[in-house]
């Protein structure tokens, strides 16, 4: 999914609060150091809407129709517990799957598409929140090794998401592009 300036990639996340994001980053940066890892270049993140193309020329549509939703929700309590690992390509922290956040991260997915035909098009995989702190330049054997240590550690963290976050990629990296507060 190659994007230009005037057709650039987005994406949908709840944003932790700073210490989580600290925390992330720390682990992000640990494993880059000892194994050469990385993650995409973005904040640490939960997933709601994967990356997708928007018209940058709409982005006042897929604003509107982001602040609409959010105008409709209640804050989610997320939970982190432990490592866990999509094998033998991603290790993340875990987020719990709560009906809670099971249920906005559909509520979401079903809005956009009914509102903007914004589907992902692996949705017919099961939704897994996660908090990814190695994706890219993981080998079967680095995998192994770093999949190994991070299941001996313990981490739990538990905040309220009350806000969407759009993010948009500048060609770089990912940047904050817009947030909507959810006012129930």
């Amino acid at each position: 999914m190659k994007s230009d300036a005037s057709n650039p990639r987005f994406f949908v996340a709840l944003l932790p609060p700073l210490e989580v994001q600290e925390y992330a980053s720390q682990v992000i940066q640990e494993l880059g150091d000892r194994y050469q890892t990385r993650t995409s270049k973005s904040l640490p993140h939960v997933t709601l809407q994967p990356p997708f193309q928007w018209q940058l020329q709409h982005i006042a549509r897929l604003e509107q129709a982001l602040s609409e939703f959010g105008n409709q929700q209640s804050q989610v309590p997320v939970a982190l517990s432990g490592f866990g690992a999509f094998a033998p390509r991603v290790l993340y922290i875990n987020v719990l799957k709560t009906v809670e956040l099971l249920a906005l991260q559909t509520a979401l997915a079903t809005h956009l598409e009914e509102t903007l035909e914004i589907v992902d098009p692996k949705s017919k995989r099961a939704f897994s929140p996660h908090l990814t702190v190695a994706s890219r330049n993981l080998t079967r054997q680095t995998f192994k090794q770093a999949w190994t240590e991070l299941q001996m550690r313990q981490v739990e963290f538990e905040f309220v998401g009350d806000r969407l976050t759009l993010l948009i990629h500048d060609g770089q990296r990912w940047q904050i592009r817009s947030e909507f507060p959810f006012h129930l």
